[in-house]
């Protein structure tokens, strides 16, 4: 059997399906600060691109009912990473300004003694979502001791 040698790989962007288009562009947005870089024009294929710095990260399409399942197969949670703690810190401050759930109550510790971090939350269709730093939580609680936190929410 021939293996194929892949180039190196990188994330492009993530799709999500949504159940009401306008509802989660205004979540991803004002939550996250992402533009709006391309939207469609057909009301019965609506679709929205979001991207920061020109460069696309989210497309969400509306071809979705009901909310996040988290019994079936396929994605498990959207993580997005920045430098800081302080900046994980800085978007919860925000998210709880959107009355957002959170998981855990605050920053905690991807595991017992590790030191990258985050948050935990829901966004409007209950896609489950995560902040994080790699560096700074050494001393958040670790909610799932030694198993990785962002695995079991």
């Amino acid at each position: 059997m021939t293996t194929a040698i892949a180039p190196e790989l990188a994330t492009g962007h993530i799709g999500l399906n949504v159940s009401d288009l306008d509802r989660s562009v205004d979540f991803y947005r004002r939550a996250f600060g992402f533009e709006q870089l391309a939207a469609s024009a057909d009301d019965s294929r609506r679709w929205a691109f979001l991207g920061a710095n020109g460069k696309l990260v989210l497309t969400l399409w509306e071809q979705s009912a009901g909310a996040f399942s988290a019994e079936t197969p396929g994605l498990h949670h959207l993580s997005f990473q920045v430098d800081t703690i302080e900046q994980v810190r800085s978007i919860e401050a925000l998210l709880r300004e959107l009355s957002v759930s959170f998981v855990h109550d605050g920053v905690v510790a991807h595991g017992e003694g590790v030191a990258s971090g985050g948050i935990f939350f829901a966004d409007p269709d209950g896609i489950r979502l995560e902040v994080y730093a790699p560096t700074g939580a050494d001393s958040a609680p670790a909610p799932s001791g030694a198993a990785p936190t962002c695995g079991f929410f």
